[in-house]
C-alpha cells in the first residue's frame, strides 16, 4: 500500500492496545477496520504519538467498544463486513457526537460525500500516509476542544438566534421547539462560524478558514457545500422552511439572523 508500509509478519491485533509507555495521553482513538495489519500499524503509530488505541474489526466490536470505553474519536473504514462504514456512522451519529474520520479505499467523490452526509467529520483515502491520518485526527480534535476566542464569547457561552439556542460550551443546538439537534463536529463548527459572522457574506474559502473545514486538492471536491447543505436542511426543518443560510450568487453565503446572548441553560 503506497504511503503505508505493510508488514507481512505483523503480529495478531488483539482488539485493544494501551497507550505507549511514558507517552502523554492525547485521547482514546477507536480504529475500525477489518484488516488486522492496518489496525495494528495505525495503533502503533498513534501510540507513539501519545494516543490510547482500541481496535475493532467490524460494527459489532465497534459498538461494544463504544459501550464500554470513553472514545474521543473513531477512525472508521468505509468497506466493512456486514454493515458498511456509512451505516455505522449514521448509527453512531444518532446517539453520539463523537468525531469520526472515515477511512476508504475509494477515491470517488460520491463515496466521500456519502461519508460526510452520513455524519463523518473528515476522511482519508487509501493508500494513506499515517502522518496524514494523524494530522486529520489532531485537526478534528483541536476543533472540538479549542476554546473560542470570539467577540461573542461570554460567561454563559450560550447564544440565541430566531428562537434557536446555541450552547458553545456543551456544543449543543436547541431548536425553537426545544428539541436538541444532532450536529456533527464539522456542522457545529460551521454553524459557529456563521453565527460569529452573522449578516456578512462569507466566501467558501472564508468559511473553510473560519470553521477549519477540510478540503482536498481536488477542484471538484464539494466538502464545504455538503456541510452547508446538511446544516441548512436541519435548520429549515425546524423553522417551517425559513431560510437562515442564504446563498449569495457569485459571492458565497450569508447567515441572516440577529445574534443575542441567552440567559440560563439549554436543555
Amino acid at each position: 500500500m503506497r504511503g503505508m508500509v505493510m508488514s507481512g509478519n505483523a503480529e495478531h491485533e488483539t482488539g485493544q492496545a494501551s497507550a505507549a509507555p511514558n507517552a502523554d495521553d492525547h485521547g482514546h482513538i477507536l480504529v475500525v477496520d477489518d484488516d488486522p495489519q492496518i489496525r495494528l500499524l495505525v495503533a502503533r503509530f498513534l501510540q507513539r504519538h501519545g494516543y490510547q488505541v482500541t481496535g475493532a474489526p467490524d460494527g459489532r466490536a465497534m459498538m461494544e467498544a463504544l459501550a464500554h470505553s470513553a472514545i474521543d474519536l473513531i477512525v472508521l473504514d468505509l468497506m466493512l463486513p456486514g454493515r458498511s462504514g456509512v451505516e455505522l456512522c449514521r448509527d453512531v451519529r444518532s446517539t453520539s457526537q463523537v468525531p469520526i474520520v472515515m477511512l476508504t479505499a475509494r477515491g470517488e467523490e460520491s463515496d466521500r460525500i456519502a461519508g460526510l452526509e452520513g455524519g463523518a467529520d473528515d476522511y482519508v483515502t487509501k493508500p494513506f500516509s499515517p502522518r496524514e491520518l494523524l494530522a486529520r485526527i489532531r485537526a478534528v480534535l483541536r476543533r472540538l476542544r479549542a476554546p473560542r476566542n470570539s467577540v461573542l464569547t461570554q460567561p454563559s457561552g450560550i447564544l440565541s438566534f430566531d428562537g434557536w439556542i446555541l450552547d458553545l460550551r456543551r456544543r449543543e443546538l436547541q431548536s425553537p421547539a426545544g428539541t436538541l439537534i444532532d450536529l456533527s463536529t464539522g456542522e457545529f463548527d460551521l454553524l459557529v462560524a456563521f453565527v460569529e459572522h452573522a449578516n456578512r457574506v462569507l466566501s467558501r474559502e472564508a468559511l473553510m478558514q473560519f470553521a477549519k473545514a477540510r478540503m482536498s486538492d481536488d477542484p471538484f471536491d464539494r466538502t464545504i457545500d455538503v456541510q452547508i447543505s446538511r446544516l441548512r436542511r436541519k435548520l429549515e426543518a425546524d423553522t417551517n422552511g425559513s431560510q437562515l443560510i442564504k446563498t449569495v450568487r457569485g459571492a458565497g453565503y450569508l447567515f441572516a439572523s440577529t445574534i443575542g446572548h441567552h440567559k440560563g441553560q439549554s436543555a
